[in-house]
């Protein structure tokens, strides 16, 4: 590792020699100099890591000084050391960009840690997330062996979202293997797990039974009408766990977090399947003896989620919820977000109020289309800070901020995930098959039943019958479904592209938050 260059500014440089004899003995390379006028010259010519600034000095006074080498560098990272505790100057301080602050007299470990952070943040960062990998590695291969419950697999998808993310930090790329291979198992498991217990859960539900697309609505979103509060319910597509801890921040710096928690998406875990279910609170199969108007199947013509505000308005009757005064708006395209943004002040009058926002989803297939979003989200990685810059500056994130200081509740939610996929399975069918990579339906399908969860009989899955002898297939982990024709053409083009329909941990097991105003 380079020596660290750190200049030291201060107009009593004589006293501090002792300091700077001790850092040097740690392996920096230490300049000192007595003045601001010399300090800010130096850095325009010189390579420095560091500024240790003293605060009062005569002539240019450090704040000065510190103005002037940002102006300079802004990147530059600055350590003001100062005897005044005002707070006013620490404002100012901090307004200017400091990394570090400390008060005087200061003590040669109090230096050597904030150089530390400045300098060693990232590798010491890295070593000690391998190594509290290494140590919880054991602890996940134990649980993913332990034949957990559907709680179980809750928890163990939240731990390794948390060290997907945390392992970004770290640069080995060993350790990065190994975890993306603990996730592969992972998702092998799940699958296991899911083909034992799918068919049960929706077919003889039980109180043991996990919250599901169909009962979402009951158990998580209307148990929180409250009286005079209004609750807005925000549907955002396709959005995976992971890329809910990527927008957390910016929803946090608004509302207070009050529930972080998952539930189980429907099977195909797809938006005409999954988000149907969550607003009539039925299963597909129920949606179409009940609703056979409203209800189509992927082969029949016409819009599959054009009937999702008359699927609320009846459950929301079913339950006894129908005289609450509620509102339904679907964001599609940029003019309906804008719209949201004027209006969004008129909707804190109702008691509820739901809002579907379409745009990862696009993103999605937007990303399989063209070669420039593949190369800005080439991995789940990318995929997440594409997300995360898109939320930062949509016309939902302003909505939400011109009610922050309201009194409200908060729901987020969303219908289904995603996974990227690599490994193509070959599915012969007849024409009445559809297209779906991650999922198919048709009669006489012909697959590797190695590769995929079957339902000769859909409604074993809660699923519609659409043809005579109709089964349902469904992808598991990173695989796809690709047609014998053209099969090496598809097989290339859909590699490593995010779909959703299959059977993952990604897909099934998503979001639902709650939060409240930090007013209340």
């Amino acid at each position: 590792m380079a020596t660290a260059k750190i200049l030291w500014v201060d107009d009593e440089m004589d006293s501090l020699k002792s300091q700077i004899l001790f850092l040097e003995k740690k392996g920096y390379d230490v300049k000192s100099l007595s003045n601001g006028y010399d300090a800010v010259e130096y850095v325009k010519g010189n390579l420095v890591d560091v500024v240790l600034l003293d605060e009062s000095m005569p002539g240019l006074s450090g704040l000065e000084t510190l103005q002037k080498m940002k102006a300079e560098n802004s990147s530059l990272p600055i350590v003001l050391i100062t005897k005044n505790e005002t707070e006013n100057l620490m404002d100012e301080a901090i307004g200017s960009q400091i990394s570090d602050y400390l008060i005087k007299p200061v003590n040669p470990n109090q230096v050597l840690l904030s150089l530390k952070k400045i300098i060693d943040n990232k590798r010491l960062v890295a070593q000690k997330t391998t190594s509290n990998y290494q140590q919880e590695f054991r602890d996940l291969f134990m649980a993913l062996n332990d034949n957990p419950d559907y709680l179980g697999w809750m928890e163990i998808y939240k731990k390794l979202v948390y060290w997907e993310l945390e392992m970004k930090k770290s640069e080995s790329p060993e350790m990065q293997e190994v975890f993306e291979t603990q996730k592969k198992e992972a998702n092998n498991e799940f699958f296991k797990f899911i083909s034992k217990n799918y068919s049960d859960w929706v077919t003889h539900p039980t109180a043991e039974s996990p919250v599901m697309s169909h009962t979402l609505m009951k158990f998580k979103v209307f148990p929180h009408l409250e009286p005079g509060v209004p609750l807005f319910f925000i549907l955002i597509d396709n959005l995976r766990f992971d890329q809910w801890r990527s927008i957390q921040p910016l929803f946090t710096e608004n509302f207070r977090l009050m529930e972080e928690d998952t539930f189980y998406s429907l099977l195909p875990t797809a938006t005409q399947y999954s988000r149907n279910a969550i607003f009539s609170g039925m299963l597909p199969l129920e949606i179409e003896k009940r609703f056979p108007a409203e209800w189509k199947n992927d082969d029949e013509e016409g819009g599959k989620n054009l009937n999702e505000e008359f699927f609320l308005k009846a459950q929301l009757k079913r339950l006894g919820l129908d005289q609450k005064k509620y509102s339904y708006t679907k964001v599609t395209n940029h003019q309906e977000a804008q719209k949201l943004v004027d209006n969004v002040h008129n909707l804190l009058t109702n008691d509820l109020n739901v809002i579907v926002y379409n745009f990862v989803d696009m993103l999605s297939h937007a990303r399989t289309e063209m070669e420039v979003l593949k190369e800005l989200a080439a991995d789940e990685a990318s995929y997440r800070s594409l997300t995360k810059s898109w939320f930062e500056h949509s016309p939902l994130h302003q909505a939400l901020k011109k009610i922050a200081g309201k009194k409200i509740n908060l729901i987020i939610a969303t219908d289904h995930g995603s996974v990227r996929v690599h490994t193509p399975h070959k599915v012969i069918g007849d024409k009445q098959t559809t297209n779906n990579l991650r999922y198919k339906h048709g009669r006489n399908l012909n697959y590797d039943p190695k590769e995929v969860l079957a339902f000769r009989d859909p409604r074993q899955a809660g699923l519609p019958v659409p043809n005579v002898n109709s089964s349902y297939i469904f992808a598991k982990m990173g695989g796809y479904l690709c047609y014998p024709n053209n099969y090496n053409y598809f097989a290339n083009y859909y590699r490593d592209t995010f779909q959703h329909g299959g059977v993952s941990l990604e897909e099934m097991i998503i979001p639902i938050i709650r939060m409240s105003s930090k007013e209340s």
